[in-house]
């Protein structure tokens, strides 16, 4: 038993790290905002006739 709550209390504390910096990250960092441009090759934009 004293093996099984060990697990379970490592388990539970390694959620809590990764719970804390997955919040860390939302609440601190901000996303750079910026124009996005794609090519798309004609042979795309063309439907194929089967």
């Amino acid at each position: 038993m004293p093996t099984l709550f060990r697990f379970v209390v490592t388990l539970t504390i390694l959620a809590g790290i990764v719970y804390g910096a997955m919040f860390a990250l939302a609440m601190f960092v901000e996303p750079r905002k910026a124009e996005m441009s794609v090519r798309i090759p004609p042979e795309k934009l063309i439907p194929k006739k089967n």
